[in-house]
């Protein structure tokens, strides 16, 4: 039961679409713009950088908020589980944001939301999470790229903290609700790699289209769908 309060609420919280509501206070539907997508690119690109980075801090901000409310709730009840609810939660939050049940589902890709899980789930995760997306983002500006990348980063570092018992955060946790946690984790990986086909594909081509954080995103608003 635990299990599922916890998924519920990063539901709730999820389901607070941040690009959805700034554009509104702008006059713009982010849902006819750009990709369509309702998350933090398309705001960018549609509303500029300063409304994009209001998305990026809304959209994580939600997720921290989900696991600090599971944090000095459940987590305390259920010690050797901890981490396990945590990932609840964020799956939780990650699958309200991409689909919104009052937006007929179309919300946008769930990476702010997940990098704001990670950067909450313990203190060993939050300079590593930062590095998987901003490094190759700076490098590149391509946010897919990073996006990719933090799943993936996210993902390995689980496991091999979690196997391995690395920092002794994983005291007590059961084998078992180690596996589950992985898999919730793999099954997230795997749903954002999803989302972003279209964009690997134009990454292996050479098409996808960069994103800076300056004036070349602002004022840029896309013709309609």
């Amino acid at each position: 039961m635990a299990r599922l309060w916890c998924f519920l609420i990063g539901y709730a919280l999820g389901l607070i679409q941040t690009a959805y509501i700034v554009g509104k206070c702008k006059g713009v539907d982010i849902r006819n713009y750009g990709s369509g997508n309702s998350g933090t690119t398309n705001a960018l690109r549609v509303l500029g950088t300063k409304a994009g980075l209001i998305v990026f801090a809304g959209d994580m901000l939600k997720a921290i908020i989900t696991v600090l409310i599971i944090r000095f709730t459940f987590a305390q009840a259920y010690p050797d589980i901890r981490f396990l609810l945590i990932i609840y939660g964020g799956a939780g939050c990650v699958l309200a944001h991409d689909f919104p049940f009052y937006m007929h589902f179309k919300g946008g890709k769930g990476i702010a939301a997940t990098g704001g899980m990670i950067l909450a789930f313990h203190g060993s995760f939050f300079f590593p999470g930062l590095a998987y997306f901003f490094i190759p983002f700076l490098l590149t500006h391509y946010v897919s790229l990073g996006s990719l990348i933090l799943y993936a980063g996210f993902f390995i570092q689980l496991v091999v903290t979690g196997q391995m018992n690395l920092f002794g955060i994983y005291d007590g946790m059961p084998q078992a609700a180690k596996t589950e946690m992985y898999i919730i984790a793999f099954f997230l990986m795997l749903l954002a790699y999803w989302q972003h086909r279209s964009n690997i594909v134009r990454l292996i081509k050479g098409e996808e289209r960069k994103t800076y954080l300056g004036k070349k995103n602002d004022a840029n608003i896309p013709e309609r769908r």
